[in-house]
């Protein structure tokens, strides 16, 4: 079935894998100073040919990015095709880097057996000067110029284009691409299709060169020596146009290169240089060339085929070719009919399969080999020297050649360790395989450092996200039994939890300083959250004991514990791990509550709240920040049954002794003398008279509680800054709801007052654990100051609404993420078209930051997605 298999089957080879994105990242930077914006902008990316990868247009590829497909357009105005997405650099950006297009993922399964996106293409001329000037001439403190500001869309002058991919098999590929007029006058409009080869012949001496050659009026063979012979075949009697994937010399370095340069078909369509391209016929890039002037309404479809060669499709590649799209279309029906036959609200389905296409159109090939970028290639310049005491040289053993998950594929068209793990939950809604792979991916030999560190992300592998693989590979298998109806996939767990244990070790061993089981974990993803950058010494001096990464250290000792049980069941080897990492948790806890003599807690009991606290000098300053570090301590919530202890002897003789023997933490585990009784026991870092207070501050819409979510900072902030005079310097926090107004970690996003859905989701799953040991008569005030009192479940319902309330239309029938684009709030056209932004504005729920970070804000279709039981 098209639908299900191995991750690597042969129905995944082909799928949504091109970037949107390949200029200005790490891999294709060569530069002494390390600045990746610089070195290769988008100016150069249609001349010049990429090292490690490819970008297009809503494209496809196979998934190693050898054979690549993608639309194009030129609607007469621009100065150049339409060839890959724009969008402003780091530098540019008054908030950091961000694209400056409207484009939607709109549909897709797993394999991509069938795949629908939609470019919004300006008639008008792209304002690229515009929107460069524009943004840097806003302060921070301004919100960003967007596109639709400066009226490109203004009197419906654009085309709508569709781009669909259907797979008739494995090696058989389809595509529609479908322009509408929306203006209200005949405009002119070029499609263009692209096939192309990734350039892996320039870099290596007497390489094996694949080969694009015409075959016949509308259909162009293809030759290469890993992927095989093809054949591509256009609909009609389109301008077949060739060129090499090869740098354009003259214009990017001022010296002669070889002729028919990867710019040459822009430059023939554009210029109307007939001579730009090759007329041979032939090279390693081409294109099938359309136009049409289409009148108000007016449409043009562009249809081809890839198939192999000397097969039925590529004798009669159109015969069956709209049966074969409709075949797909209404599988894609089905499969997500299924998925939601228990989603009631139609505007709610509609949300969570966007939500869904957009976290497999994110499904990226990502290549990158440290060692060889560090040292560089044998026909290339060697790289400066510079680089081997710059980013990433302590990771020459990254080999990464996969498709893999991206938070964003124009923003962050790169993995980065803890977006991906969150991506794998709702990833395993659908496409539970892939989830699978990807967790244990990351725990390879060619990820992960010898040292158990998990990379970080290309900008820097060595930085420190929150440990959160062990809860998604917990949650991905949990969701995956419910679907197997069986024990569960015991292979991958037992695999990951191995690799894992290393990652713990790495943890332990360099993140607690002072051994006492208190976390400087530095960076921890939370970017600017704090009053300093904590990917760098201090400026104070000294250590931060941070509540977040200890708490999320508490959480890891809890998911590892219970994965060992898990495999306990099967294996009773797994008992004295799970002892260890119990054992781990209540140490852990020990420090966070201050229970033991000589322990530094982080609960401060007059705020009841937990703060980082500044260890200087031989002085402890707390941090008095209420922020959403100190709501973390709430992940760290497991619930063991009572049935566990009577299937697991080992571990049960071991958890008495240890308890019996530290009497002092035993208050850490509920009811823990009981074990023989079938009752429920509590690992929190909180118990209930200490987790209501925390809740009360939470729970507080003048604080925590937004209408659409929990603010990463209390709005208490707005009006009362935090300020910490330390040695004649001053340092403050200030409650920003929309885009960060500091240049901490780029700019580009902002902890310190809007809503983020990970750490949100994590909330919404740790009140559903509390409940379900407390039960329906532990109940707390919500919104606090409200006298209406819920459940804890009834809390995490409530929070889950307010977060999807994000995404459906409210009474008046607009989104709150579309914030005040009355263009995308009410024309027709856009209105029921969704972005699933990075996080959103603390006050109105306003979408901001990258625009598809359709990764963890993916997560959306989880909590869409009615609780079901175990079979």
């Amino acid at each position: 079935m098209r639908e299900s298999g191995a991750y690597n089957a042969p129905w995944r080879r082909f799928g949504p894998y091109l970037s949107e994105r390949q200029w200005g990242t790490v891999r294709e930077d060569y530069s002494a100073t390390g600045e990746a914006w610089d070195y290769f902008p988008h100016d150069h990316a249609r001349s010049r040919a990429y090292r490690w990868g490819e970008d297009g247009l809503l494209g496809f590829s196979d998934h190693h990015q050898r054979i690549c497909l993608a639309p194009a357009l030129w609607n007469e105005r621009d100065a150049i095709l339409k060839e890959r997405l724009f969008g402003l650099t780091n530098a540019e950006g008054n908030h950091g880097e961000d694209v400056k297009e409207q484009y939607y993922y709109l549909d897709a399964t797993p394999t991509a057996s069938y795949a629908k996106a939609l470019y919004k293409y300006p008639q008008r001329a792209f304002p690229y000067a515009e929107l460069v000037n524009g943004n840097k001439s806003r302060s921070r403190s301004e919100p960003e110029l967007e596109l639709c500001e400066l009226g490109i869309f203004d009197d419906d002058r654009y085309f709508d284009v569709f781009v669909e991919y259907a797979k008739a098999e494995p090696n058989d590929i389809l595509w529609r691409v479908h322009a509408v007029n929306r203006g209200p006058e005949t405009a002119p409009i070029h499609l263009l299709f692209h096939v192309w080869f990734r350039n892996t012949w320039s870099w290596q001496r007497e390489p094996e060169r694949p080969l694009l050659e015409r075959t016949g009026d509308a259909q162009v063979s293809l030759r290469h020596q890993e992927m095989g012979a093809f054949v591509a075949s256009f609909d009609g009697a389109p301008e077949l146009l060739f060129c090499e994937n090869e740098t354009n010399f003259p214009r990017i370095f001022g010296y002669e290169g070889a002729p028919f340069p990867k710019d040459a078909i822009g430059d023939h369509v554009v210029r109307g240089m007939r001579q730009a391209t090759n007329p041979a016929c032939r090279g390693t890039k081409c294109a099938a060339h359309y136009f049409a002037s289409l009148p108000p309404g007016g449409e043009l479809v562009m249809r081809g085929r890839l198939s192999q060669k000397g097969s039925v499709a590529a004798s009669a590649p159109f015969a069956d070719f709209g049966l074969l799209f409709s075949a797909r279309e209404k599988e894609a029906a089905d499969f997500y009919a299924e998925l939601q036959d228990a989603i009631a609200d139609a505007d709610a389905r509609m949300v969570q399969r966007q939500a869904l296409a957009g976290m497999i159109w994110s499904k990226q090939f990502y290549n990158y080999d440290v060692r060889a970028w560090l040292f560089g290639d044998e026909t290339q310049p060697a790289p400066p020297a510079a680089r081997l005491h710059g980013r990433n040289v302590e990771w020459e053993h990254v080999v990464n050649d996969d498709v893999l998950s991206m938070p964003d594929k124009w923003e962050y068209p790169w993995y980065a360790a803890w977006d991906l793990a969150f991506h794998c939950v709702p990833m395993a809604l659908v496409d539970p395989e892939f989830a699978k792979h990807q967790l244990v991916l990351l725990t390879r030999e060619w990820y992960m450092h010898p040292n158990g560190q998990l990379p970080a992300y290309e900008w820097a592998f060595g930085d420190v996200n929150p440990p959160v693989h062990a809860w998604a590979a917990l949650r991905v298998f949990q969701m995956d039994r419910k679907t197997r109806g069986d024990d569960g996939d015991l292979d991958f767990l037992e695999r990951i939890f191995h690799k894992l244990m290393l990652n713990f070790t790495w943890w332990v061993n360099r993140k607690d300083a002072g051994g006492r089981n208190i976390f400087q974990g530095g960076f921890l993803g939370l970017d600017n959250i704090g009053v300093f950058d904590r990917s760098k010494p201090l400026p104070t001096g000294g250590v931060i004991n941070q509540s977040d990464g200890t708490a999320w250290m508490a959480m890891y000792s809890l998911n590892l514990m219970r994965i060992a049980l898990e495999l306990a069941l099967h294996d009773p080897v797994y008992e004295d791990i799970a002892s260890k990492f119990f054992e781990h948790f209540l140490h852990i806890a020990e420090a966070m509550t201050k229970i033991g003599p000589d322990s530094n807690g982080l609960w401060d009991e007059e705020d009841k709240f937990y703060y980082d606290v500044l260890n200087v000098d031989g002085r402890s300053v707390p941090l008095r920040i209420r922020s959403m570090v100190g709501l973390i301590p709430l992940f760290a919530v497991e619930v063991l049954e009572g049935g566990v202890f009577e299937k697991l002897p080992g571990f049960t003789r071991r958890l008495r002794w240890f308890l019996e023997h530290r009497p002092d933490l035993a208050s850490l585990v509920s009811r823990w003398q009981e074990t023989a009784t079938g009752e429920r026991h509590l690992l929190s870092l909180l118990r209930g008279h200490r987790m209501k207070k925390l809740l009360a501050r939470m729970l507080d819409e003048s604080e925590f509680f937004s209408p659409h979510g929990v603010r990463s900072l209390s709005r208490c902030h707005k009006d009362q800054p935090f300020v910490l005079e330390l040695d004649g310097h001053r340092y403050d926090v200030n409650y920003v709801p929309g885009d960060s107004e500091t240049g901490l970690f780029g700019g580009n996003s902002n902890w310190r007052g809007p809503v983020w859905m990970p750490v949100n989701f994590l909330l919404v799953e740790s009140l559903q654990k509390f409940h379900h040991y407390y039960g329906d008569d532990f109940k707390v005030e919500c919104p606090t100051g409200s006298g209406r009192f819920l459940t804890l479940l009834e809390i995490a319902d409530e929070l889950s609404a307010r977060l999807t309330r994000l995404f459906l239309r409210d009474e008046h029938g607009v989104r709150p993420c579309f914030g005040e684009h009355s263009k995308l709030r009410e024309d027709p056209h856009f209105r029921d078209y969704l972005l699933f932004h990075e996080f959103f504005h603390g006050d109105s729920g306003r979408g901001l930051g990258a625009i598809h970070q359709t990764g963890w804000t993916g997560l959306i279709a989880k909590l869409i997605q009615p609780r079901r039981p175990e079979k």
